[in-house]
């Protein structure tokens, strides 16, 4: 393991071990962790890849974003709902300029 692995294994340690303890101390962090699970994931997978431990690297990537996809399904969804809405008013603008064009 190189000198940029042991630093990222060394700053994950510390992180699963903050979180361990500040759970000890009643401090809950099951929603945050949730949350950045999957950015940790495609981090840790990217780490790899550039460390040429490739198929590693890709797998990690792979689940992170598949994680992530799950997560932001409901703003996609916000997002295509919303679309549809401009769609259609711009079709209504549309629809009342050509009518416009021929009186």
């Amino acid at each position: 393991m190189d000198m940029n692995g042991k630093k990222a294994l060394g700053v994950l340690l510390v992180l699963v071990g903050g979180v361990i303890i500040l759970n000890f101390l009643g401090i809950h962090l099951g929603g945050l962790i949730k949350l950045f699970m999957p950015i940790i994931l495609i981090f840790l997978g990217a780490v790899g890849w550039y460390n040429n431990k490739k198929m590693l690297g890709g797998i990690l990537i792979a689940i992170g974003a598949i994680m992530l996809l799950g997560k932001l399904s409901g703003l996609l969804v916000l997002l295509l709902a919303i679309g549809i809405v401009v769609w259609g008013v711009s079709l209504f603008k549309g629809d009342r300029s050509y009518r416009g064009m021929h009186k």
